[in-house]
Parts: structure tokens; sequence; C-alpha cells
């Protein structure tokens, strides 16, 4: 997993509460075991009619934010289904950060295992970067996860908090296997013991 670091990126305003994970990626979408190739379908039903053609007055739709690797969110984001296909979808279109009062536990958890760094604020703070992301001039924020920060265009900052083993993780470029191959020498050891140990040749 590619290592989280501080970047600077436009954020699309999505002020709708309860955006759920078949909204995110729709299950038609759901078929493949790739976590590559989903981005163009994500967000699908609010992005294309059903001809397939573009919705122009969808935020992802249209400049700057078609370019967009930051999402400021209503309250619930990522309920429903438990499907890791809403991270991956994201995380290919380039969102690399979801900002929210709210998240549902699973999808929020989806996110950190998948690179993507999902953040939790009080309704004020929120609001004010919801408010700059609706306007084009002031949309391009900065994150630091390293000093926990969120840079504003005008200069000033909100802090936010995040568990600090998935600080970790996300710093490292760490997901579940890379957690695991953490102990290769650990695991291979036991292995050849186990193997010497209770071996039937």
């Amino acid at each position: 997993m590619e290592k989280f670091t501080k970047f600077q990126g436009i954020a699309a305003p999505m002020p709708l509460i309860n955006i759920d994970t078949d909204m995110l990626i729709p299950k038609q979408f759901l078929k493949t075991i790739e976590r590559t190739g989903l981005g163009k379908n994500l967000f699908y039903e609010m992005r294309y009619d059903q001809s397939g053609n573009i919705i122009k007055d969808f935020v992802l739709n249209f400049e700057p934010y078609s370019k967009s690797s930051i999402i400021v969110g209503g309250a619930n984001f990522g309920c429903g289904s438990s499907r890791e296909h809403a991270p991956w979808a994201l995380k290919d279109f380039g969102i690399k950060c979801v900002i929210s009062t709210s998240f549902a536990d699973i999808f929020f958890n989806n996110c950190f295992k998948n690179g993507i760094l999902a953040i939790v604020l009080s309704d004020k703070d929120r609001d004010t970067l919801m408010d700059d992301a609706q306007n084009t001039e002031k949309s391009v924020l900065t994150i630091d996860l390293e000093n926990q920060i969120i840079l504003r265009r005008n200069g000033d900052s909100i802090k936010f908090e995040v568990d600090d083993f998935k600080k970790y993780c996300l710093l490292n470029g760490l997901d579940d296997i890379g957690l695991t191959l953490k102990n290769f020498e650990k695991i291979s050891e036991f292995e050849k013991n186990y193997t010497d140990k209770f071996s039937w040749s």
C-alpha cells in the first residue's frame, strides 16, 4: 500500500447525508475482485443518466472537482452494506481523504485498510470546510496526517484526531498483508520449527 504523505488537493463538497455504499459503487459493479478500474463507476447513478451520458451538474463531473482528491461529506458517510469495493472505487478515482461528522463503522475501517484517511470533525469545522469546498477559489486543502491538521487556503488550520495505530499504518503504507509481512522472519522460523517437529516424511 502506498504511504500516506502530506498532500494538497481539491475538496469536493457533498453535503448530502447518508451517502451509502450502493451510491458509492452500485451492486452491478461488485463482480470483480480487482481493486483497480472502479473509479469510473464511482457514484455511477449520480454521475451518469440511464443512457450512460454524463450528468453535467454533478460535482465530480465538472472542473475543478473532477480532479478532487478530498471529499467533504454529510453525516453518516458510507452507511449501507459492508462492500469493500466502495473504498476501492474512491481510491481508484483519486480520493485520498474523506471528511465528515460521522461514518459507518465498517466503511470507516475499510478506508484506512485501503489507504484512505477518514477524518471525523465537529459540525462547525466540517461546515467551515464545506463552505471552502463550495468556493472554487478556496477549495484546495492541505492534509497533514503526521501533524493531524487540515490547512485551509486562507492559512487557518483545523486539528483532527486519528487513532494512533491507524495513523501508523497509513504513514508507513501498511495494510493487513503488510503488517503480517513485517513478521516474515518470525513466521518463517515458526514454519521451519513446526515442520521439523511434526514432519510426516
